[in-house]
C-alpha cells in the first residue's frame, strides 16, 4: 500500500534493545492522531495490559475494515488450496492443451481418403482415392480410411495401430474430451477408420479357401529402369491421382496384422457402445477374425516373413513387424474388454509370457505401431488394480505391475535411454523420428501416474533408487511441452502451434496449392523442391523430429525431419488428452483426474 496518497499517516513502533522501552519512529508517514500509552511488564511476566486511546474512529474503522478484508482473502484461499485435487494443485499446464488437441485431432481430417465430408474444417483437401480397391489384381471396396503420412499409400497395419490407440484414449477419457467439445470430433475419426478396418478383412467363401485380408492400397513400384507414376514418385495430391494403385494381400497366417485389426475393432466397439447396433457389427467382424487367426493349428507370421509375396506391399519396408505374439494378446485383450468373455483373458494371460520373450532389443521399452507389449502390461495392471479376478490370473498381473513399475523406472533413471540435451528421451535413436516414441512414453507414463494415484501408491523403489508420482508428473509433462515448444530452439513440431513450427513439412496436400487446377504428376517436382513454405496449413501434425543434438532441419526433401504420420499423431491425441485438465466437476468419489476407472470393466465380471 506504499506510495498510496489517500492512506492516513501511521506511526511506527519499534523497541531499543539496551534499554526495552519502546520508541517512535518519525517517518514521512508519522503522525500524531494516535496517542499510545503502553505499560510494559515484567520479563516475566504472563499477561500483558494495553491501554489504547483512539484519536480518530474514521481510521480505526479502515484499519478493521481493510484488516478483516484480507483476513477473509487468505482464508478463502487456503480453502481453495485445501480443497484442490493434489494433482492439479502441483502441476498445472502452460500450454493451451485444449487448442493443441483440436488441431492434432484436426490432422487426421487433413489425412481422409475417400468421399470427402462436406463438414471437414480442413479447406484444402477433396474426394480421392474413389477407385480403391478396384484395380488389375482386385476387386473389393477399399474405399476410405486414412492416408498414412505426406504419402498417398494406405497401410492397414499402422491405420489399425492408430485406431486402437485413439479409441483406447477415449475409453479412458472420454470426460475430457466431452468437456472440451471434442468426443464428436475424436469420434468421427475413429469411426472413419474403423469403416474402414471393417472392409479389409474377406471369410473364406469354401471350407477350404483362406481368409484375404488387404494390407496395402497403393504403391512405392518396384522397376527402377521403367519407372510408371505410383504413390512415391509422383508428387501429387490424392485428389489428382490417375495412376493405378495395386493392392496388396495377405491370409490369415499375418497374425500380426489381425490382431492389430481385432484390437481396433474391439477397442472402437467399447467407443461406440451407445451405439448398439455399431457396436455390435465392429465386435462380430473382431471376433470373426479372431477365431479364424488364433487358433492354435495356424502357422502365424508377421507380413514381413509371410511367405504370400503379395502380404505386406511396401509394409515390409515402411512397417515390417518383428513379430505376431503381441498382437495377438493385444487382440485378446481388447476383447475381453469388449465382451467380458473369459476365454480371451485365457489366451492372453497364458500366452503373455511368450510375447515378452519375443520382444527385441532394440523394441524394449517402446509402445509403437509395431510393439504393444507394455501397453498389454499396462492394461493387466489396470486389471489387478481395480478389478482383481483373482485366480487363476494374479501371477501374471503382478508380473505385468512389476514389468511397468520397471518400465517408468527406465524413463526416470536416464541409464537405459539417452537424452538429447534439451530433455527429449531417445527411445529409438537408430530409427529417427524421436517424437512419436517420446509421445506414446509421454501418455503412458501419464495415465499410469493416474492409475496409481486413484490406487492411492504415492511412490515404488526402482533397483537403484526410489521414485515418486511427482516425478513421473514431470517426465511425462517435459515430453509434451518439449514437443510444444520447449526445446532448444524454441519450436513446436506440431504444426500450427504457437509462433514458430514446421512450415516445409513432407506432405503432399499441404505443399500444393488447393487452387481448382488439376496438377499432373510431371509436374510434382516443382513443389517438392520449392524452397517456398507450404501454401496450406497441415494444422496438427506432428512432424518426425530433431535429431539426438535436438537439430532440426525444416526442409520438405527431409523426411527423416519433417515428414508426419497418422501413427505419430495418435500417440501425440492420448498424451494431450492424458494431460489435460480434468471437468471442474466428477462423479468420482476420488481424486478428480477425469479418468473413467471402471467404464472399460462394464462387461468384466468374476469368472464363476
Amino acid at each position: 500500500m506504499a506510495g498510496s496518497s489517500n492512506l492516513a499517516p501511521v506511526s511506527s513502533i519499534h523497541t531499543s534493545s539496551e534499554t526495552g522501552r519502546l520508541l517512535t519512529s518519525e517517518t514521512k508517514c508519522n503522525s500524531k492522531e494516535i496517542d499510545l500509552d503502553v505499560s510494559l511488564p515484567s520479563p516475566y511476566s504472563k499477561s500483558y495490559l494495553f491501554e489504547l486511546v483512539i484519536a480518530d474512529k474514521t481510521h480505526y474503522r479502515r484499519f478493521l475494515y481493510i484488516s478483516l478484508t484480507l483476513a477473509f482473502v487468505v482464508l478463502a484461499l487456503g480453502l481453495v488450496l485445501h480443497f484442490l485435487p493434489e494433482n492439479n494443485r502441483h502441476h498445472g499446464h502452460s500450454k493451451n492443451l485444449t487448442l493443441a488437441l483440436n488441431q492434432a485431432i484436426a490432422f487426421f481430417d487433413a489425412q481422409k481418403s475417400g468421399s470427402y465430408p462436406s463438414n471437414s474444417p480442413i479447406s484444402f483437401r477433396g474426394s480421392s482415392g474413389l477407385q480403391d480397391g478396384n484395380s488389375s489384381n482386385i476387386h473389393a471396396d477399399l474405399v476410405g480410411g486414412f492416408y498414412d503420412s505426406g504419402n498417398n499409400i494406405k497401410f492397414t497395419f499402422p491405420a489399425a495401430y492408430t485406431i486402437t490407440l485413439l479409441s483406447w484414449s477415449v475409453v479412458e477419457y472420454h470426460r475430457k474430451y466431452a468437456d472440451i467439445g471434442e468426443l464428436e470430433h475424436i469420434k468421427d475419426v475413429i469411426k472413419w477408420g474403423s469403416d474402414y478396418l471393417l472392409k479389409v478383412f474377406v471369410p473364406p467363401t469354401a471350407k477350404f479357401d483362406p481368409s484375404l485380408l488387404y494390407s496395402q492400397v497403393g504403391s512405392a513400384g518396384n522397376d527402377t529402369k521403367n519407372p510408371v507414376p505410383n504413390d512415391i514418385n509422383c508428387w501429387q495430391r490424392p485428389e489428382d491421382m490417375r495412376y493405378k494403385r495395386p493392392v496388396s494381400v495377405c491370409n490369415e497366417t499375418a497374425s500380426d496384422l489381425a490382431g492389430e485389426i481385432v484390437a481396433a475393432l474391439s477397442a472402437a466397439s467399447i467407443v461406440f457402445k451407445q451405439e448398439n447396433e455399431y457396436s455390435q457389427r465392429l465386435l462380430k467382424k473382431a471376433e470373426q477374425i479372431y477365431e479364424i487367426t488364433a487358433k492354435e493349428d495356424r502357422i502365424h507370421r508377421a507380413i514381413t516373413y509371410t511367405t504370400i509375396d503379395a502380404c505386406g506391399g511396401e509394409a515390409r519396408k515402411f512397417y515390417g513387424s518383428s513379430g505376431y505374439k503381441d498382437e495377438l494378446v493385444w487382440a485378446a485383450t481388447w476383447l475381453f474388454f469388449a465382451t467380458g468373455n473369459h476365454t480371451f483373458l485365457d489366451y492372453a494371460t497364458t500366452n503373455f509370457a511368450a510375447a515378452a520373450d519375443d520382444e527385441t532389443t532394440t523394441d524394449k521399452g517402446i509402445f509403437y505401431w509395431n510393439n504393444k507389449l507394455a501397453t498389454n502390461a499396462v492394461l493387466f495392471t489396470r486389471l489387478r488394480f481395480f478389478r482383481d479376478l483373482g485366480f487363476p490370473y494374479e501371477n501374471v498381473l503382478a508380473l505385468s505391475t512389476n514389468m511397468i513399475d520397471q518400465l517408468m523406472c527406465s524413463y526416470l533413471s536416464k541409464q537405459n535411454f539417452n537424452r538429447t540435451p534439451g530433455g527429449l528421451i531417445l527411445l529409438s535413436p537408430g530409427t529417427g523420428g524421436p517424437l512419436q516414441f517420446a509421445a506414446t512414453a509421454s501418455f503412458l507414463s501419464k495415465l499410469y501416474n493416474d492409475y496409481l494415484t486413484l490406487f492411492r501408491r504415492s511412490s515404488w523403489n526402482c533397483t537403484n533408487d526410489g521414485f515418486s508420482l511427482e516425478m513421473l508428473q514431470s517426465f511425462s509433462t517435459s515430453q509434451i511441452n518439449y514437443i510444444l515448444g520447449d526445446n532448444p530452439r524454441k519450436m513446436s513440431y506440431m504444426v500450427g502451434f504457437g509462433d514458430h513450427y514446421p512450415t516445409h513439412v513432407h506432405h503432399r496436400t499441404a505443399s500444393i496449392p488447393w487452387d481448382g487446377q488439376y496438377h499432373s504428376c510431371a509436374e510434382g517436382d516443382r513443389w517438392l523442391h520449392s524452397q517456398d513454405q507450404n501454401p496450406n496449413v497441415l494444422l496438427g501434425a506432428m512432424v518426425a523430429g530433431p535429431d539426438q543434438f535436438d537439430d532440426f532441419s525444416d526442409e520438405r526433401e527431409k523426411t527423416w525431419f519433417t515428414e508426419p504420420s497418422i501413427a505419430g499423431n495418435a500417440g501425440l491425441v492420448a498424451a494431450l488428452i492424458a494431460h489435460h485438465d480434468p471437468p471442474r466437476s466428477s462423479a468420482s468419489n476420488g481424486p478428480n483426474l477425469g479418468l473413467d476407472i471402471m467404464g472399460i470393466f462394464e462387461k468384466v465380471h468374476l469368472n464363476s
